[in-house]
């Protein structure tokens, strides 16, 4: 791909994927934040309790693995701004199916979801700002996007412990359909 020639193009490509990055992280976060939460309100407790936590994490786990190859592919053959925008939005509907969930199997499939959807946004952010961003500016430019990754962190932490955690999970999938919906309007 050739470097941007539109300064605003190569502005919003750093926006969007430090932006969606945030919103990666912040579930990746607020999964370890509420799970004990969200297990017990779901009637699993004591030794079910940590077997149900190691089978979420590693159902979730395998979506990214998974994910990190369907998105690759997708991302050589349909283009890096398609995975970046088709990652965000099915990690953001997997995170408002999370909100739902009534029972461990449906939990599981939501994670594992989420995990695949989560595997393509910062490989395709990251590339598309290598790709599109001079040389003299790639650092600044993945810099922006970790430190944003990094916050999502901190506010993850914050609202999973200040709200019931099917409201934190709401909050991460608007997060991310609001993020959608900004970038169809710029």
């Amino acid at each position: 791909m050739q470097q941007s020639e539109n300064p605003r193009n190569v502005y919003w490509i750093v926006v969007i994927a430090a932006l969606g990055y945030f919103v990666d992280i912040y579930d990746l976060i607020l999964y370890n934040v509420v799970k004990a939460e969200s297990l017990k309100s779901l009637g699993i407790v004591g030794a079910e309790f940590k077997a149900s936590e190691h089978i979420l994490f590693n159902w979730q786990m395998f979506g990214m693995m998974l994910g990190g190859l369907v998105w690759g592919v997708l991302g050589d053959k349909k283009g890096r701004i398609s995975v970046l925008f088709g990652s965000i939005l099915m990690y953001s509907l997997a995170n408002i199916a999370n909100g739902l969930v009534q029972n461990m199997p449906q939990y599981i499939i939501c994670r594992f979801i989420a995990g695949i959807g989560l595997a393509g946004e910062l490989g395709a952010g990251i590339t598309l700002v290598s790709e599109t961003l001079h040389k003299d500016k790639r650092g600044i430019g993945t810099m922006i996007i970790v430190s944003f990754g990094a916050l999502g962190a901190v506010v993850a932490s914050q609202i999973g412990g200040r709200f019931a955690w099917q409201t934190s999970y709401f909050i991460g999938g608007g997060l991310g359909l609001a993020l959608l919906a900004l970038r169809a309007g710029a």
